[in-house]
């Protein structure tokens, strides 16, 4: 670790609100968990106590202060999991991985653990690879995803993936649902939103299966191009603070899930960088 990576991380959001926890959050993507040092140097650079970057760092599940592997997965054992095998799925991937949960294998490749709620409960058991989920997992499909996961979850088919799943949003800023129930992609009602670029301004249409990638829009969008995001009710634009992992040239743009939680997608025409944190 490099003092001036972690420097050039807390400049980066100097003076931006909640900038504790972005500044974290890059750390986190950039080292897969957060250094006792790197802790520190945050405290100096911020003037804040290291005691409250702690407390910061050890509130929010999604830190970990020990070293995390290439791949995370994360087995719910929520009430509606636990009641259909959710113990059982941590249990095979304890054996597949041979480690326990909270543990990572000895080639830091795989992390394991459990959570009590993943917000997808009629879809239990949950999995969770690397951001994608695994719904009515059964413990013969654990060598299945660990496979997966470890050659890279990238290519989706919306009609057969059991990881591509329906969700509902709201904006970030007025918490106005989002959903237009008359509009549909993917057969499922279509996230609106209104998008300017290159002095064009009119509405855009996202599917609201996690992991599809279908877009409709008013204007033709040309790959590349980094537009501007607004919510159709309130007009504020939806943008945060934390940086696409994919392309790492736009901040993403959050929208709240209906039960908890919050996706982000990256505002750039043709990246695929998107997450679900079902830890806020």
């Amino acid at each position: 670790m490099k003092r001036e990576n972690i420097v050039n991380i807390v400049k980066k959001h100097h003076g931006k609100l909640g900038n504790v926890i972005s500044i974290l959050e890059d750390i986190q993507f950039q080292y897969r968990y957060l250094p006792e040092d790197a802790l520190k140097i945050v405290a100096e650079e911020t003037d804040k106590s290291i005691v409250d970057i702690y407390g910061v760092a050890t509130f929010y599940k999604s830190f970990s202060l020990k070293p995390r592997g290439k791949h995370l997965i994360s087995v719910c054992l929520g009430t509606a999991c636990h009641v259909k095998g959710g113990p059982a799925v941590a249990k095979e991937f304890e054996k597949h991985l041979k480690i326990r949960t909270g543990e990572t294998t000895k080639d830091n490749k795989f992390s394991l653990e459990t959570v009590n709620c993943l917000g997808a409960c009629a879809l239990g058991p949950v999995v969770v690879a690397d951001g994608h989920y695994f719904s009515k997992v059964k413990t013969s499909d654990v060598k299945m995803i660990i496979d997966r996961a470890s050659k890279g979850i990238d290519k989706v088919y919306v009609k057969t993936d059991q990881r591509i799943f329906p969700i509902e949003v709201s904006c970030p800023r007025c918490n106005h649902g989002l959903m237009d129930q008359n509009y549909l992609i993917d057969g499922h009602p279509s996230i609106r939103l209104t998008t300017s670029f290159n002095r064009q301004h009119g509405w855009i249409r996202l599917s609201s299966l996690y992991g599809s990638f279908s877009v409709e829009s008013e204007f033709k969008i040309p790959s590349d191009t980094l537009v501007h995001v607004f919510c159709p009710h309130c007009h504020q634009e939806l943008t945060g603070t934390l940086e696409c992992p994919e392309c790492n040239s736009a901040n993403m743009v959050p929208m709240i899930v209906r039960g908890g939680g919050i996706v982000q997608i990256c505002p750039r025409r043709g990246c695929e960088g998107h997450m679900l944190d079902v830890t806020y």
